[in-house]
């Protein structure tokens, strides 16, 4: 079977590469799955270069971490009901191949009414905004805000705070991203390339402030939505596309009592109780299913063209995430 692999870590464009290597055979508990469509994340990019969290061993590592499939082998062990299923795959290793193994227990059967290109993408990012949106102290009719709106989880989580009666500000750094999200319908879009973003900022949320932030940008944007936040809000990290440390004023932390912490969905999904898992789940089918759920693609490539569809997945503006097809 083909597979993009890297041997050593660098950046993904440059280190890898589509070559021919034996096909898995599944284990005790496991499936084999024949990739029909997998999506590139950030933090498969991340992987690769060797920054993430999770650091694959070398050489030989193949990229990958969600897909779509069909169920085309069984290890023992394994319900035979699962067999010729179509199934969505995540916090997988590997899905970056014509075949990859996957615990059976975590695979998801899909209703026909999610489509290929939705399925793909439903569980990983989808999952950590949803569980993001399941820890933040916001609720029905009060305000969140959050940074880089116009990436695959600030769309994603623009449509579970609709579908949760919760007002959403919804901020990007530049006046082109800005347009093109009102043109889909999003609201409450602020361009903070404009001088008098913030101003217009707490003219939506009022006087009384947004209860939760989000940042995946850091850098001196932190210090901004601290300003936004009202009495108790809180600050939460999901990401940081600058690189840049935090900037917070300590008086405002202090007067206002802000709480800043991390979230790192991998961890969050890990330690979640079954039956909270399986909630969230739920509602995540529920929504893809009647189409609310923002889940878009920026077009396909085969693996043999895996270098070009990491150039592709770097690239700004692009409308949904890009996938690798065999």
């Amino acid at each position: 079977m083909f597979a993009a692999i890297h041997d050593t870590f660098g950046e993904p464009a440059d280190v890898l590469d589509a070559r021919e290597i034996e096909r898995p055979e599944p284990g005790p508990g496991e499936a084999l799955i024949r990739m029909v469509l997998s999506p590139i994340h950030n933090h498969d990019l991340w992987t690769i270069r060797g920054s993430y969290g999770y650091k694959p061993p070398l050489p030989g590592a193949i990229g990958g971490s969600e897909a779509l499939g069909i169920v085309e082998a069984l290890g023992e062990g394994v319900d035979p009901e699962l067999l010729g299923k179509r199934v969505a795959a995540a916090g997988v290793h590997g899905a970056w191949a014509e075949y990859f193994t996957a615990p059976a227990s975590a695979l998801l059967p899909l209703p026909e009414a999610i489509p290929d290109t939705a399925g793909a993408q439903l569980v990983a990012m989808p999952f950590s905004a949803l569980s993001l949106l399941e820890t933040l102290k916001v609720g029905e009719g009060q305000w969140l805000i959050q940074t880089a709106a116009n990436g695959a989880v600030g769309k994603i989580m623009s449509g579970l705070a609709r579908a949760r009666g919760i007002h959403l500000l919804n901020l990007v750094r530049r006046d082109e991203a800005a347009n093109e999200l009102l043109k889909t319908g999003m609201t409450n879009v602020l361009s903070t390339a404009d001088p008098d973003w913030k101003s217009k900022a707490r003219a939506l949320i009022g006087e009384a402030g947004a209860v939760s932030a989000i940042d995946s940008v850091g850098g001196e944007m932190a210090a901004s939505l601290v300003d936004l936040l009202g009495t108790d809000g809180e600050l939460v990290v999901f990401g940081t596309a600058t690189g840049a440390p935090l900037a917070l004023s300590s008086s405002d932390l202090i007067t206002k009592h802000i709480t800043v912490k991390g979230f790192w969905g991998a961890r969050v999904s890990q330690e979640m109780a079954l039956d909270t898992r399986r909630r969230l789940i739920g509602e995540l089918v529920e929504l893809a299913a009647r189409g609310e759920l923002p889940l878009e693609t920026g077009g396909s490539y085969s693996l043999s063209r895996s270098a070009d569809a990491m150039k592709a997945a770097l690239t700004p503006g692009r409308a949904g995430k890009i996938m690798l097809r065999p």
